[in-house]
């Protein structure tokens, strides 16, 4: 566990923060529709992964207050990105499912931003490249955490 006390952890610590976040500034740069906020391509991404979900559901993925997540949907389908259905068991609620548009904009998204992070990995020397290949699944844990 890292010693946040001693200078080389959190000298470490703060290059890791440091270079996700400029990673991930210049990634969010590579999406197909310039119109979409960065928590509008979240919610997206979040629905083709796990499926559809309530407004409330979505509120908690995504670490957003409710409202907010009411204006993001409704946003969204205003772009004919999500349609909202009937709850199947509430019929008080309803059910945000992403439409076919989005699927296709997720799916140019993603293309561009991998391509984009090919060609910087493209930089990289052999060791540079195993070893980010071996820190991957890493990042990927703490991005869940």
């Amino acid at each position: 566990m890292p010693d946040l006390t001693h200078g080389d952890d959190a000298a470490a610590v703060n290059s890791l923060r440091s270079a996700v976040m400029r990673l991930s500034r210049r990634l969010k740069h590579q999406r197909v529709d310039e119109s979409l906020s960065p928590t509008e391509m979240s919610v997206l991404g979040t629905l083709a992964t796990c499926g559809s979900a309530t407004p409330g559901e979505l509120a908690r993925k995504e670490h957003v207050q409710p409202p907010s997540m009411t204006r993001i949907v409704a946003l969204l389908e205003s772009k004919g990105l999500v349609r909202l259905e009937p709850h199947p068991e509430d019929r008080r609620q309803k059910v945000v499912t992403q439409t076919e548009q989005a699927v296709v904009m997720l799916d140019e998204s993603r293309r561009r931003r991998s391509a984009f992070l090919a060609t910087l990995v493209e930089g990289l020397d052999e060791d540079e490249w195993a070893t980010l290949r071996a820190a991957a699944p890493v990042l990927e844990k703490l991005a869940h955490l």
